[in-house]
């Protein structure tokens, strides 16, 4: 079989497979997931014809798939894949670019600083910020929160990514009380720790609380957040960010999916004050809809983030130009700005504001349909993130179990200021009206079992 005639056929059996997802159960079957075993096999002695590994590829795995792809999952606020972006990636598979220096993939290195350009206009950043393409948000705020580490130890005299943290300065980081799990890791993995922070009150809907900010300085990052994970509510950076730079202090944002909200001028006033801030952290396999994995940390100061992530070896040849790895952890990586680069031009502005608002005209319309039904919704509405409760905590529970043992949809569970709840998350392009209903449906239908 030739080359051509495998990229053929794994692209029919894709294309096979996307539109098989509106009518197959959201969540593989227990059957489907059975099958894996028979992947589960010793290795081959010799090689085997590609077509048929792609057959089996396709008959075992793609049935054992969560249909994320398509548009009735409602969970972890995953988004799905544009065309335009999911046949970038392909394309981009095929060019097969090491993206970390520019001498190695020109084009690709390319294309990431117009989508890095596009980035900043479409959220109304700084234009001059730096940025790197990094794997999601965790990543993102860990590059980001280095550049934070580098600056305020630069201004207290210490290089710490020459030095390390042993005998350096103490550094303060101040978090709210709904501070994200990936904001905590990047903390441990930069050594300044999970649970050495200042933590800050925040109020009914997440959000920190502007009057509870502890008394900050120069060696001090504070950390705030666009879109809580549960809520959808942002920080009140507008009132934070000049009383945290009145002290010094720098400003992270952790907007994994909030950030995009700044996109829509209808959302835009929930982030007000967003381009403010120093740091930014937000995903593009959430709400701009590109393949997995894509993340983007952004920085007002270039020279902190290529400080905190450059390396420098004879062999690695530099160009004149913008060196990809300079804003990175990694120095191998895929292109993954390519997948921005074409979800954007596929866009444009008033396509990324649109995506954005009909994902949160879809959480309106879960909120006001099971508030009729007589379910508590347990957030105020205003981004994509819809909570509600069946009942007591048990009975809300059975609902999640038996919501996705059923099919129609996914939705995940969560526990909000102690009540248990389901999360509905509205992130994908393709979800319609008509899978809002459907899906709807079978939310009551089952509540009411």
């Amino acid at each position: 079989m030739t080359q051509r005639t495998v990229l053929q056929t794994a692209a029919a059996l894709a294309a096979e497979y996307l539109a098989g997802l509106p009518t197959r159960s959201v969540a593989p079957t227990p059957a489907a997931l059975a099958r894996l075993r028979s992947l589960d096999r010793p290795l081959p002695d010799g090689p085997v014809d590609p077509a048929a590994v792609l057959e089996e590829l396709h008959a075992v795995g793609s049935p054992a798939t969560m249909a994320t792809a398509g548009g009735r999952f409602f969970g972890f606020v995953v988004g799905g894949s544009l065309p335009a972006a999911l046949a970038a990636s392909w394309l981009a598979a095929a060019w097969d670019q090491d993206a970390g220096l520019a001498v190695l993939a020109p084009g690709a290195a390319a294309l990431e600083e117009v989508a890095l350009r596009w980035l900043l206009e479409a959220l109304g950043l700084p234009p001059g910020c730096a940025g790197g393409f990094v794997t999601g948000a965790t990543m993102a705020n860990f590059t980001a929160l280095a550049a934070a580490r580098h600056a305020v130890l630069r201004r207290a005299g210490w290089d710490v990514e020459a030095d390390g943290l042993f005998g350096a300065p103490p550094i303060g980081v101040v978090v709210g009380d709904e501070v994200h799990v990936s904001v905590l890791k990047a903390l441990g993995l930069l050594g300044l720790g999970r649970t050495r922070v200042t933590r800050v009150p925040t109020d009914a809907l997440g959000r920190m609380r502007a009057d509870r900010l502890p008394p900050l300085d120069d060696r001090t990052i504070v950390c705030l957040q666009a879109g809580n994970v549960n809520t959808g509510a942002c920080d009140p950076v507008r009132d934070l960010c000049p009383v945290a730079h009145s002290q010094g202090a720098w400003v992270h944002v952790d907007g994994a999916f909030g950030l995009w909200a700044a996109a829509a001028p209808t959302r835009a006033h929930l982030v007000a004050g967003i381009a403010a801030a120093d740091s930014w952290a937000l995903d593009a396999h959430k709400w701009l809809n590109v393949p997995y994995d894509s993340g983007v940390a952004l920085c007002r100061d270039g020279a902190a983030l290529r400080a905190a992530m450059a390396t420098h070896a004879a062999y690695l040849l530099q160009g004149p130009g913008r060196e990809p790895d300079e804003y990175t952890p990694e120095l191998s990586r895929r292109a993954r700005g390519v997948e921005i680069w074409a979800a954007l031009a596929a866009l444009g502005r008033s396509g990324v504001a649109a995506l954005v608002e009909q994902c949160c005209r879809h959480a309106t319309r879960f909120a006001d349909g099971l508030s009729a039904a007589g379910y508590e919704i347990l957030n105020e509405v205003t981004l994509n993130q819809v909570l509600v409760r069946f009942g007591d905590d048990a009975a809300t529970r059975r609902v999640i179990a038996a919501l996705q043992a059923d099919g129609t949809c996914w939705c995940g569970g969560t526990v909000w200021q102690g009540r248990t709840a389901m999360r509905i998350s509205v992130s994908s392009w393709a979800t319609t009206e008509e899978d809002v209903e459907q899906s709807l449906a079978a939310m009551i239908r089952i509540a009411r079992a």
